[in-house]
């Protein structure tokens, strides 16, 4: 584990880590955008793990109203690999300690090096001043530009590897687990929780296992999405290869039941990834015994990473019925 060096190709972690309120969603939408028009590309952006909530067991919005402004310790850049992309920035919760538990935040963008982590920053300081510990993960992404180098396998290597940093870091406790990713990202956030069900895969071994998945619009069915064209071609792109190649080594939904529990929240207008692809993993989880609910929310693909709509407020009910407070007793929220 090594601090992350200054380097002009990587976003750096936020120059204001502290939480008005919330980030606009059209603020994250007209960021988005901008990037879209510039690279030509479509956008997409008191429980321990054996006795957390099962998925049927959430529901509802009921997190508390937002307070007074939270400040938020700046993140810490740490490296997993000598590529510039092969870092995170760590955010620890407020008030300090091992707080809740880690939720490692996966940004989308297809897998496309259009997009970095910069989407999951106002994520990870929202979820470190409600007590968590905040891991938002930057990897190697499809492309030829800053970011570029990832597709199948680098881009799972990378994940991999950066949650495998976590067990590492000092005074982190990894009873309880998170991933949590939006659009691809939901993708590679269930993808990691599969990673220990295969002993003979090239991602073995597993140094920090995976107890909880929240996928927000995740691309969870890769065939499925390239009948869909999903992206103009991003599940190609991805893999290397057409998308009815994919198989289960990088298909989460070929890759049910999991061992652990996943929710997959998702907008009822979502015009990116469309709700079937959550809908499709649920239903294969549930056949196969798995441990799957489907959080259907209002709002496109973009509520789901504005800080202060409805759905991230669900999302947060998910975490709140995963580890309703932290190791000191304090309330969720």
């Amino acid at each position: 584990m090594h601090p992350g060096p200054d380097q002009d190709d990587r976003p750096g972690p936020s120059l204001t880590p502290r939480i008005l309120g919330h980030v606009n969603r059209r603020d994250v939408l007209a960021s988005l955008l901008a990037v879209a028009a510039a690279g030509g590309v479509a956008a997409c952006g008191g429980r321990t793990a054996g006795t957390a909530a099962a998925p049927s067991e959430t529901g509802g919005s009921g997190t508390t109203e937002e307070t007074e402004e939270t400040v938020v310790p700046s993140p810490e850049r740490l490296t997993y690999g000598d590529d510039p992309s092969q870092f995170g920035d760590l955010y620890r919760p407020v008030g300090g300690g091992p707080g809740r538990g880690v939720v490692v935040v996966v940004h989308g963008g297809f897998w496309r090096d259009a997009y970095n982590l910069s989407l999951g920053a106002p994520l990870a300081a929202d979820l470190a001043a409600r007590g968590w510990t905040a891991w938002n993960l930057e990897y190697r992404r499809v492309g030829t530009g800053t970011g570029g180098g990832g597709g199948v396998p680098a881009t799972l290597d990378d994940v991999a590897a950066g949650i495998d940093l976590l067990g590492e870091v000092d005074d982190l406790d990894l009873t309880t687990v998170v991933t949590l990713g939006h659009s691809a990202g939901g993708h590679l956030a269930t993808w990691a929780a599969a990673r220990a069900q295969d002993a003979l895969s090239r991602w073995q071994p597993v140094r920090a296992p995976v107890t909880h998945v929240v996928s927000q619009a995740g691309v969870l069915d890769l065939r499925l999405a390239g009948e869909q064209a999903l992206g103009s071609g991003a599940v190609d792109g991805f893999l290397g290869a057409p998308a009815a190649s994919a198989g289960a080594a990088v298909d989460p939904v070929q890759q049910v039941p999991l061992r652990v529990p996943v929710w997959c929240v998702h907008g009822d207008a979502d015009a990116n990834v469309p709700l079937s692809q959550s809908e499709a993993y649920v239903a294969a989880s549930r056949r196969a015994g798995g441990r799957a609910e489907l959080v259907r929310v209002e709002g496109d693909h973009f509520t789901l990473i504005d800080t202060g709509s409805d759905a991230w407020r669900r999302t947060l009910t998910v975490l709140d019925g995963i580890a309703p407070t932290d190791s000191r007793g304090r309330a969720a929220g």
